[in-house]
């Protein structure tokens, strides 16, 4: 763990005041910690023992000057993940390296929040948005001990044809993605879900019908059920 690396953000402390678990929010491209921060009260319900954080991603967004980004679209075709479903593995390994790259800022904060609450892998679960559903996905199954699981809302997987070789551990998931998203289609966590399986890592998807790129109600209930079944 290193200085450089250790982000930033908000946080909102255990409940009981002793936190036996945690969960980190990684926010989706061009936002911040803070956009995350706001489903805490509707998942800590059940978790009174869970510590929550959602530190910002290292850059300043390229497109959004108050926003924070987790690596760089500067140099990808924003139209190629509305393309047609067959042409999408192409498209999503062509950001694998970005989120490769960044993927020790989310390691260095899994390791600062289990060193700082005396936790064990097992404790700890992400949750993420789109840009930060990648890169919960580029972390958590690299990490030699399984944490508690995955919640990727509205994401993908990056880089599917290295992922076998780079997998360390299986942490459960569930995926979460609306039928109408016109940012990161449906069809990226369909795939996403097929790579995984194959992969031995026990999966959910959840199609929410007719939404678009966010987190409705019966979103956050089936991240809620999830963190309620891994961490209580």
């Amino acid at each position: 763990m290193s200085s450089e690396t250790l982000l930033s953000g908000p946080m909102v402390p255990a409940a009981s005041g002793t936190p036996k678990s945690v969960v980190i929010l990684l926010h989706g491209y061009g936002a911040d910690g803070n956009d995350l921060i706001g489903l805490v009260p509707h998942l800590a319900r059940t978790l009174p023992d869970t510590a929550f954080y959602a530190p910002n991603a290292p850059y300043p967004c390229e497109m959004s000057p108050f926003g924070r980004q987790w690596f760089s679209l500067a140099e990808y075709d924003p139209e190629f993940l509305r393309r047609a479903p067959e042409t999408m593995s192409g498209a999503l390994k062509a950001m694998a390296e970005g989120a490769s790259k960044s993927a020790v800022y989310v390691d260095d904060f899994i390791d600062h929040v289990m060193k700082t609450h005396d936790l064990t892998p097992d404790r700890i679960a992400l949750l993420g948005f789109s840009q930060g559903t990648m890169m919960a996905f580029q972390s958590a199954p690299r990490r030699d001990q399984q944490i508690a699981g995955v919640i990727g809302f509205s994401g993908a997987l990056l880089g599917e044809d290295a992922f076998a070789a780079e997998l360390k551990s299986r942490p459960p998931m569930v995926l979460i993605h609306g039928t109408a998203d016109p940012v990161v289609p449906i069809e990226a966590s369909r795939l996403a879900k097929q790579t995984l399986t194959a992969n031995g890592i026990d999966v959910a998807l959840h199609e929410r019908p007719g939404l678009q790129h966010g987190i409705d109600e019966d979103g956050i209930a089936l991240a809620r059920k999830f963190l309620g079944q891994k961490l209580a």
